[in-house]
This record gives C-alpha cells, structure tokens and sequence, in this order.
C-alpha cells in the first residue's frame, strides 16, 4: 500500500464529505446515530469476536493487565456503545445556533453563527470505544472526520467501523463522513497530521508520550493536554470536613485518570490540624505521601518531596502534599507546576475563592468540589472528545461545541457604508 496515496485520497474524500454533513439537518445526523447504534446492536458477535483477536493477539505481545482491560470489549462495553449514541443524538444540537445578537447604529443586526470546523482528524490509542465517542460527536457537531485507532486494536476498530458505514449509508450520508484509517502503518499517522489541504484539526487521545510526538511534528492545529497535574488547596477559612471528603476523593476515586488530585497544598494555619487525619485516611488507601519539610514535620510516615515531585501526574497512589503561607502561595505553586488541567478551593471565604477561581490559569477551577468533577458527562457534555489544555477555542472537557466554530452573520434591509 502507498501510504500518501491512501491517506491522500481519505483526506479529500473527507473535504467533499464535509461539506455535505456540514448542511445535513439534526434529524438527519440523529437518524445516523441511532442507525449506527442499531448496527452496533445486529454486530454484538462480530464485535466480540474481533476483540477477541485483538486480545489474544495483546497477549501474545505481552500487553500489560491495564491495556487489555481498556482493550477488550465485552457486552457491556457494547451497551455502553450504544446507549452513548443514543445520548449524542438527545443532545442539542449546535449548528446554525445565533448568538450575541446586537444592533448596530447603522441599522445592521450582527451576532455569531456556530458552525463545524471541517474535518477531525482523531488519534487514540486501544479503547475501541473511543472510535464510536469520536464518530458520534463529530457526526452532531456537521464534521467530518478520519479515525486512527491503535494498531492493538485495529480489529475491533473495523469491526466497529463496519457498523458505523451501515448506519451512514442507511440514512443516505456518504460513508466518507467517517473513515477509520485501516492500516496500522505509522506513516499514515505522519500524513494525517500534515494533510492541512484536507484536515481542519487532529485531536490526540492517548498517553503522554503520543501527545507530545503529535504535537511536535503537527502541521494541523492540535486539541490536546499533556497530563494532569491537578492540585486541591485546604484554605485556612475551609470546612475540614468538607476538605477531609474532597481530598480524598480527588485522589483516590481512581488513581489512572487526568483529573485525579497530584498535589495537595495545605494553609500553614490548619496544617497542623488537618494533615494527621488526612494521613491516616490515605494510609487506609495505601497511598504514599511525598510533602516538603513543614508536611514531613507533621506526618513523620512521609517521604521528602523533590523538586520533580511538583511536576509529576503520578496516576498511582502517590500524592505530593506542601503546607504554603496562603493564598498567595497557593495560587503562585499551581501556575507554576500545574498543566492547567483542573485545580479547587476549598473554602468558606467567598472573596478568596473568587480571587482563587480568578487567578489560577487552568481549564477547570472549582469550589468545594473535587477535580474528579472535570469530565464531560458530569459537566452536562455527553460524551466528550477529549480535554484541552490549551487557550485556544475549546479549553477543558471537548463536547458538541468545542468541535465547531463560529462566523460572523450581519442581517441587514438594503444598508451601505456611507
């Protein structure tokens, strides 16, 4: 196979297909999802059993516990498929949506239009679910898109991209509208992501080190985050109780994911108070405790922090915890160290949770909640494409919105420029 062929020729099916889901009406691309849903449904033992090539074939090339419990589909992942587009398709949908509507002195009414971006390019690594997550959104959202699975999963993903072909076709919509890459070759990574005649933006779902190669040799404008380094502070005006149910939530709801709780800081004031009980919670969870001296002081089990400590996204059971001054310092560490993922307050003090929700430069900040909190389904999103870092339109958990763009409409009634 050409490599630069074959993606050449996805990227321009793709442009073309766009332009026509770009002008399909909302019972069109909810009538496609629930399509692709009702083929995910009639395909269970197709599915399962290209999983199951997948799974013995991640077995045979030695796949840590973690990936093949990701990769594998069994039928609950497959409900979950399924009633996932069925939700997509409740949503509202957001094209053609007009916004900011204002009139002007020289009689025009101007406002903002939201419109899809073009055609996703979409990058993700072992869980087949993803394929339909990503499909599913960009299909509401009027984008086309291209798909690359991971070359683990590469059975699933066009056993599950034969589902998602039968519902398009189904309700009339070129099968172009979404096309998963069926090579696991490299190089065609290498040509999605500099297709920019074809591609409006790539999205990369996967480990840190996939996000920073995508980024690095990216022609496309990228969507990602690199990690998450989450902080929760203990403010001196907090309610301990509150605090004691937020920081260990944060950390040990589930250690594997971006929005768990890394690092703790702790008011000077109450550290006293609030850091042998917090221990004693966390040595119930096996979690090791990493702090600076004054934390170490207070917790005689804890190790030394180091300097890199600050930085790290563990996704273990191992937190680092540093008692600071106060607000000041808290908010001067997190911008410091943090990926700009999700931080939280916890506090009584209106004004300094303001100051806290206004200064700190993250994607998600919160009172008395925890960071576990920053995921598309529990900010109302549906499913979500993923969570960006960046400061560019879409900023945080990735839904419907974050894959469209807006344009400027002027309505006018004859109007010229005197």
């Amino acid at each position: 196979m050409n490599i630069k062929s074959y993606m050449q020729a996805l990227g321009s099916q793709a442009r073309e297909a766009s332009r026509i889901i770009a002008a399909a009406d909302t019972a069109l691309k909810n009538s496609a999802l629930l399509a692709i849903a009702e083929a995910l449904s009639h395909s269970r033992e197709k599915l399962l059993a290209a999983n199951a090539v997948d799974m013995q074939n991640g077995c045979a090339n030695g796949l840590d516990a973690a990936l093949l419990d990701r990769l594998e589909l069994n039928p609950e992942r497959i409900d979950a498929m399924i009633e996932g587009l069925q939700q997509v398709a409740k949503l509202p949908d957001p094209i053609g949506q007009v916004t900011d509507l204002q009139d002007r002195p020289s009689g025009i009414k101007l406002g903002k239009m939201r419109v899809p971006l073009g055609v996703v390019g979409i990058i993700y690594e072992s869980r087949p679910n993803v394929t339909i997550d990503a499909a599913s959104l960009c299909l509401k959202s009027g984008n086309a898109t291209i798909l690359r699975g991971g070359s683990e999963a590469i059975q699933s993903n066009q056993a599950i991209a034969a589902c998602i072909t039968q519902g398009l076709i189904e309700v009339g919509l070129p099968e172009t509208v979404v096309q998963v890459i069926n090579t696991t070759d490299r190089a065609a990574v290498g040509e999605l992501i500099t297709m920019t005649e074809f591609v409006d933006v790539i999205v990369p779902r996967g480990g840190k080190g996939l996000i920073e190669r995508i980024s690095a040799d990216a022609r496309v404008p990228v969507i990602k985050h690199l990690d998450g380094n989450c902080h929760v502070y203990i403010d001196d005006a907090a309610d301990l109780e509150k605090a004691l149910a937020i920081a260990l939530n944060a950390k040990t709801h589930r250690y594997g994911v971006c929005n768990a709780m890394e690092s703790l800081l702790v008011a000077q004031s109450i550290a006293a108070q609030i850091l042998p009980k917090l221990a004693a919670l966390y040595a119930e969870k096996g979690v090791e405790l990493r702090g600076c001296e004054k934390t170490c002081a207070i917790i005689p089990g804890a190790n030394a922090a180091t300097e890199q400590d600050w930085y790290e996204e563990y996704l273990a059971p191992v937190l680092a915890i540093k008692v600071v001054d106060g607000l000041d310092q808290a908010i001067e560490h997190i911008n410091k160290y943090s990926s700009q993922h999700t931080e939280s307050i916890v506090t009584e003090n209106t004004a300094q949770a303001e100051r806290f929700m206004r200064e700190v430069d993250s994607s998600s900040v919160m009172h008395n909640a925890s960071t576990r909190f920053a995921d598309g389904f529990e900010y109302g999103l549906g499913a979500e494409i993923g969570i960006s870092t960046d400061k560019i339109h879409a900023r945080g958990p990735v839904g419907l919105e974050g894959l469209t763009s807006q344009k400027w409409v002027v309505y006018g009634n004859g109007q010229i420029r005197q």
